[in-house]
């Protein structure tokens, strides 16, 4: 095991004033907003255009910049309520994408975009070649809301970050979607000009745009996995069978405690993974971090709770479940696609079981227990 100097955050877990008026600020938008109809149109094929400019409005999207850089200077953990409200109401937004674009974008030292950004990490879903007079070659799948998105971030594993514009004509795209209809499309690139780059440190992270992208993947399944447990037990409250509330049967109670306890577990690693992200952008260079280990976990949690919560839900709201005019499908098919972005449980979990077993019987517990094999 590395015995770098490992940077330890102080005790703050009560909420910050910032945190609690971003969740009230975030929580009555949404909840006015995003309404069944709206989600609807999208499905339909019609952006969210008018609830996007409300978003900017409120200065979500540079919720984690530095002040100087035009943000607002949140933590992760201060911003962790619009992570969870756009998995809460399906927010059909590139948001948490253009978020973190923003961040890594600042901490670059890079002019950031008021449009929208998407997010490219290389070496994963496709492989791209940045030429030394700054000209980027190559593919790459599943980039989120590329469509909706002018510009977007690629990041390497050397500490680069590059901002590129998508709409040049050296730039071709071909359309794609997820379970939940996002655009997930594949993008060429033949020689197409990069705008600006620049030299991005965090901590040890090597891949930032595919770790962060885990983190907020799992805050999103977090809040839709929540969505999908208030509407089973509400109508298990409300569906009567045999002169009874189903929700009265303890057969129906196990299933939906059994719900409860897998969102629990992945709402606790998403806690701690959000902590992990605070303290690795506040460590000194040469310290290590947690992050990909805590990141790693809660993906894990996440997407296995994902897979259960699904399966469960749809028991007990039985056929009615699986009808377009239900809304559960709404958060359902977001569970089904997000919990395999930016890595599976299962990439995440042989991740971890390889550095365990690299770390050999004498490291495990001492990884373990620091969290970093």
């Amino acid at each position: 095991m590395n015995q770098a100097t490992h940077y330890q955050a102080p005790d703050d877990s009560a909420p910050s004033q910032l945190q609690s008026i971003i969740a009230d600020s975030v929580e009555r938008l949404f909840a006015e907003q995003i309404t069944s109809e709206v989600l609807a149109r999208f499905d339909a094929g019609h952006a969210a255009t008018a609830l996007w400019q409300q978003v900017v409005e409120q200065g979500l999207p540079g919720a984690l910049m530095a002040e100087e850089a035009g943000g607002s200077a949140a933590s992760w953990l201060e911003v962790s309520p619009v992570l969870r409200a756009i998995g809460y109401w399906n927010a059909p937004l590139p948001l948490s994408e253009t978020m973190l674009a923003s961040m890594l974008l600042a901490r670059a030292g890079l002019q950031v975009p008021e449009e929208p950004i998407t997010l490219i990490q290389n070496g994963r879903l496709g492989e791209l070649a940045l030429s030394a007079d700054g000209h980027l070659d190559g593919r790459t799948f599943n980039v989120p809301w590329a469509r909706s998105c002018r510009w977007a971030v690629v990041a390497d594993g050397t500490g680069q970050v590059a901002l590129v514009d998508l709409r040049q004509a050296n730039v071709s795209l071909e359309a794609g979607s997820n379970f939940a209809g996002e655009e997930r499309d594949t993008l060429h690139f033949a020689n197409a000009r990069v705008h600006t780059s620049g030299s991005l440190q965090i901590a040890d992270v090597q891949e930032p745009a595919w770790v962060f992208g885990a983190l907020i993947r799992a805050c999103a399944l977090v809040g839709a996995l929540e969505s999908s447990l208030d509407k089973a037990v509400s109508y298990a409250n409300e569906r009567v069978q045999f002169g009874k509330a189903i929700g009265k049967f303890q057969a129906i109670q196990q299933q939906l405690a059994q719900m409860a306890g897998a969102i629990g577990a992945a709402r606790m690693a998403t806690q701690v993974a959000l902590r992990s992200a605070c303290d690795a952008l506040q460590a000194e260079p040469g310290c290590r971090s947690s992050l990909a280990f805590d990141v790693a976990v809660a993906k894990v949690c996440a997407g296995e709770a994902a897979t259960l919560a699904t399966s469960i839900a749809h028991q007990v709201h039985g056929a009615i479940g699986f009808t377009h005019e239900h809304t559960l499908h709404f958060s359902t098919r977001r569970l089904w696609s997000w919990r395999d972005e930016f890595g599976s449980d299962s990439q995440w979990a042989e991740v971890l079981g390889q550095a365990a077993i690299a770390a050999g019987g004498k490291g495990f517990w001492a990884g373990l227990t620091q969290r970093q094999f």
